[in-house]
């Protein structure tokens, strides 16, 4: 079924208006619980190991929260399907309030990283069913501006995550940084319960997880991570190779199985939401060498400081911000899919110009295509996810919509391997010559020039007009 033609006179104001004000500040309060832990873990983190006396799991700390955030978005739209919207976010917004009380207390490592695999649970639902919510309670012309407000969320916790988890760390305690989770876990279920609708409840309740799909996610995310931690660089292309006959297998699987995980079309075809589903793994999983490698090239080729290299870093959420606000006032609906190629191909140039910037030599090239990188980002993200959302035959639009996030973490987490790879193959390593990490670093960013390519190219077979069909919700 086709929705209803809207036209393109959507107003920001809309958003904080009586009827969807409070939804968009829950949406919102939900982006920066998974934003907020994303950057909170850098700055926290070296004082809570160093107490704990844990510093060879330090990564650990770092990868447990991802894997299980992958495989809380994975069984979200199930969870949703069996106990309503409303109970499902409320159950993992307390099952993430559990998990940083458990960091907050903890007492040594192990109960850390307990404690961030139950929050990273809970923050994976929580992001996934955001995102599945967005169609349920916004009209189709009011998503883009949905989510340049979440790009604004993420960009305020890039910069306010990092400073309030320092001055708790510094001030107060390591163990105060992760509780103050607490009073905004709270507030997120405040509003769970008083704008989620419960929603429908499937007749067969949707099915319990599969658990052998979900281990099989758990082992290829978990082989990733320890590929960026590898002693050589033979053994992270050993682990980074092993995890795709893994995710092979198991989307194999899901396709046959009556409790499906992903929506039919994923990574199948060439139809709107296969090649959508593409364009959002495959965009941050070139970005990912930006967040690895990015402020190591500014400090060790430039000689910049921890803050200036930072800085110049965090600018690429504030392109991205800047432009997601941009697109989704001024781009009509007709020309969303020419915003996702724009958006690509700035994503080609950004790359290819920071392993030009590192072969001349030039900051300023380096920060221009850094801010081109964001940008392409902002350009593109909101309308490929709106895409997925709108395409997706009614009775799969919550597995599609719940795996846009659940995709964009699992390409962080094969981005950074296979930026790491990269430059370790091509020499990187500690004591290594100043000429050596340059080398080393144009490799990083020039395979993530050629992901980037690989997602143009999905890009390109994006129909221009595509058929949606998913009604908006009536006004």
């Amino acid at each position: 079924m086709a929705a209803s033609t809207e036209g393109d006179d959507a107003r920001w104001s809309e958003l904080l208006s009586p009827r969807h004000g409070t939804a968009t500040a829950t949406l919102s309060l939900g982006v920066a619980l998974f934003a907020f832990n994303a950057f909170l873990v850098t700055t926290a983190l070296p004082t809570a190991v160093d107490e704990l006396q844990g510093l060879t799991l330090i990564s650990w700390a770092v990868s447990v929260y991802l894997v299980f955030a992958i495989l809380g978005g994975a069984t979200a739209a199930l969870l949703k399907a069996r106990f309503g919207g409303r109970g499902t976010l409320a159950g993992a917004a307390l099952v993430f309030l559990a998990g940083s009380v458990l960091c907050g207390a903890a007492g040594d490592m192990g109960l850390l990283l307990a404690g961030r695999a139950v929050s990273g649970y809970g923050e994976g639902v929580i992001a996934a069913l955001c995102y599945a919510l967005i169609p349920e309670l916004f009209p189709s012309r009011l998503v883009p501006k949905v989510f340049g407000a979440e790009a604004i969320v993420w960009a305020l916790a890039a910069f306010g995550g990092p400073l309030v988890a320092g001055i708790l760390t510094e001030w107060v305690s390591w163990r105060a940084a992760f509780l103050v989770n607490v009073p905004l876990a709270l507030a997120f279920l405040g509003l769970t319960l008083a704008v989620v609708p419960r929603g429908d409840i499937s007749a067969t309740g949707g099915g319990w997880p599969p658990l052998g799909r979900l281990a099989g996610i758990g082992a290829a995310v978990a082989a990733v991570a320890m590929a960026q931690v590898a002693d050589t660089p033979a053994a992270a292309a050993a682990l980074a190779l092993a995890a795709l006959p893994i995710l092979a297998a198991v989307v194999a699987g899901d396709r046959r199985s009556a409790v499906p995980l992903f929506p039919a079309e994923a990574f199948r075809g060439a139809g709107p939401v296969a090649m959508g589903l593409w364009v959002v793994l495959l965009m941050p999983l070139s970005q990912a060498a930006t967040t690895v490698f990015l402020v190591l090239a500014l400090q060790d080729l430039w000689g910049l400081g921890a803050a200036v290299a930072g800085a110049i870093a965090a600018l690429l959420a504030i392109a991205w911000s800047g432009t997601a606000i941009l697109v989704a006032s001024v781009v009509p609906t007709g020309r969303h899919v020419a915003a996702i190629r724009l958006g690509n191909l700035m994503l080609v140039a950004g790359f290819l110009g920071l392993a030009g910037g590192l072969a001349a030599g030039s900051l300023a090239l380096m920060v221009a295509s850094n801010l081109a990188i964001g940008a392409g980002m902002g350009a593109s993200w909101g309308f490929v996810s709106q895409l997925v959302m709108e395409t997706a035959p009614p009775h799969e639009r919550d597995r599609a919509s719940a795996l846009l996030p659940t995709l964009q973490s699992a390409g962080y987490a094969f981005g950074a391997a296979i930026a790491g790879l990269a430059a370790n193959l091509a020499g990187l390593s500690g004591g290594a010559s100043t000429e050596t990490v340059r080398g080393a670093l144009t490799a990083a960013f020039l395979a993530a020039a050629v992901i980037a390519l690989a997602s143009l190219a999905a890009s390109a077979l994006l129909p221009s007009r595509p058929v949606r069909q998913v009604a908006a919700p009536a006004e």
